[in-house]
């Protein structure tokens, strides 16, 4: 995987101390949120499995041999409760939008602490399903809404020669939420009243609370600033992230950068959804739908199967002790995170898309083969599939995990930013949600159920050669660009001519101010010729 050059050239902080952390530090506590985002996607594979849970929202069977307990979770029932928040998270991504721009980035992600809290508090008094149910909807809403925010207030802030591992940082974080909720879990599974799954849920409220509180010490975002027409509060924040002062010409280049962008966009007009997929010579259609796509993509690689059912799989699978094992899966998610916070500035967004979809869709494969020709006694066969599985995340967690993210906060231009990401993380949750609400049906025994079990990987391997293709054709590279310089990328080149046309950007150190003075200059040049 060659590397290209490494950044140089404006954007913010460019010209201050790689070593100074303050901005870095400030934009990386963000991502704190990806905690609230992995810990309730988590916690709810375990959380039916456990005793008391069953007892409590389950339904009564006399089938003991195949149910123990005398409960058992029908496939709509376990549909129901697993992929309800992600229904709750697909409108509040769309929410993110107006959220953004009303209240701010900042702001806006203290207002979906709240929205989240009231999901965790009807969740942990629940004694009926439709109550559990009701609060995962509005959980879902507060992720939602922190799903869109978090990548966009990291980029817009982040200097740009770390963008890409800080707002990879947000999928760390998410990473590190799944651990939690594994651990928690494990912990509390053999208690026998109610404690074993109130315990697990309300440990939320810690992390609302964390995040909330985190951010109201934060800067907003200078680039929403701008738009605002708040100049001097701009530069304040600006300063705050880079330690410069305000009056600093590497402030005022940057925010200049930022002005030209967005007045260009602003004289096309006021923007609306439907400006998200408009025509034009920024190829914004282009953007919307590879950033959609690209979310679509993350979740059809079937890393949710693992993480949501993987407990009920692992168990099914003749595995002795699955709680473990969805440890030990989550353990290798968190820290093989670490590499692709390292090789996104390395070597480059693109090409750790293509290599993470190609080992993918290896492993998926594989295990499909493995799956469907041993038994669960065959304990070779088990660990085979185990290791293969980890493998399998370990190139996930490098490649499409973060680096999707890290995409979508940074193709968008600034006048359309918020309705397009809330677009493409509102894309991410539908998936979610389909795949979540399909995923006992197509894997489960019994009437009613395709009963696939471990041949479902044969479609996340065909859905990973589905990402390689995608990725060849509509994603550029964009390491080491501000994200005006993304702009001028996606204006003068193709996702395949992407990188020398980068290299180009790079290596002249063009300005988003510099290019459309030249073009002004070349009008006027024209028109006093013509006179």
């Amino acid at each position: 995987m060659p590397g290209g050059p490494s950044a140089s050239g404006e954007g913010i902080g460019a010209s201050a101390p790689k070593s100074k952390v303050a901005g870095i530090a400030m934009t990386a506590f963000a991502a704190f949120g990806g905690i609230l985002f992995g810990y309730d996607t988590g916690t709810i594979s375990g959380i039916i499995q456990m005793d008391d849970w069953l007892r409590t929202f389950g339904v009564p069977t006399d089938d003991l041999a195949n149910h123990e307990l005398g409960y058992y979770l029908p496939s709509s029932r376990e549909s129901l409760v697993v992929s309800i928040l992600s229904a709750g998270t697909f409108f509040g991504a769309l929410l993110g939008a107006p959220a953004a721009d009303i209240l701010g980035r900042r702001l806006g992600i203290m207002a979906s602490c709240l929205v989240f809290c009231l999901g965790v508090a009807l969740q942990t008094g629940a004694h009926n399903l439709a109550t559990f149910v009701v609060g995962r909807v509005f959980a879902g809403l507060g992720v939602g809404l922190v799903s869109t925010l978090i990548p966009m207030y990291q980029s817009e802030c982040s200097p740009k020669w770390i963008r890409g591992a800080v707002v990879s940082g947000y999928q760390w974080a998410i990473t590190i939420g799944l651990l939690l909720a594994a651990v928690v879990n494990n912990a509390t599974k053999d208690r026998q009243n109610h404690s074993s799954w109130q315990i697990s849920i309300s440990i939320q409220f810690i992390w609302a609370f964390v995040l909330c509180a985190g951010m109201s010490y934060l800067p907003e975002s200078p680039r929403w600033l701008i738009k605002q027409g708040k100049d001097k509060a701009a530069a304040k924040a600006l300063s705050r992230l880079t330690s410069l002062d305000p009056h600093d010409p590497e402030v005022e280049t940057e925010l200049n950068d930022i002005r030209v962008a967005l007045k260009e966009e602003q004289e096309l007009g006021e923007s609306t959804y439907a400006d998200c997929f408009r025509f034009s010579h920024n190829k914004i259609a282009l953007r919307t739908l590879s950033g959609i796509f690209i979310q679509a993509w993350q979740q059809l690689t079937g890393i949710n199967f693992i993480f949501y059912y993987g407990t009920t799989f692992f168990k099914n699978s003749g595995i002795t002790n699955p709680f473990l094992i969805t440890i030990a899966t989550n353990i290798v998610n968190v820290f093989m995170t670490i590499p692709g916070m390292w090789g996104v500035e390395r070597f480059g967004r693109r090409s750790l898309l293509l290599w993470g979809a190609a080992l993918m869709c290896v492993c998926e494969y594989l295990v499909a083969i493995i799956g469907v020709t041993i038994s669960v006694e065959d304990q070779a066969g088990q660990k085979a599939l185990i290791a293969l599985v980890c493998i399998y995340i370990a190139g996930f967690a490098s490649t499409w995990g973060p680096i999707a993210w890290v995409i979508t906060g940074e193709i968008f231009p600034l006048n359309i930013r918020a309705k397009a990401m809330s677009l493409s993380v509102a894309s991410n949750w539908l998936w979610n949600f389909g795949i979540g609400y399909a995923t006992p049906y197509l894997v489960n025994d019994g009437p009613g159920n395709a009963g696939l079990g471990a041949k479902v990987f044969f479609i996340w391997g065909s859905t990973c050669l589905g990402c390689f293709i995608f990725t060849y054709f509509c994603i550029p590279e964009t390491k080491g660009l501000s994200l005006e310089q993304v702009d001028l990328l996606y204006q003068n080149s193709t996702p395949i001519t992407s990188a020398r046309y980068r290299n180009e950007l790079i290596a002249q150190d063009l300005h988003v101010s510099d290019v459309k003075g030249l073009e002004m200059h070349h009008d006027e040049k024209e028109a006093t010729e013509k006179v």
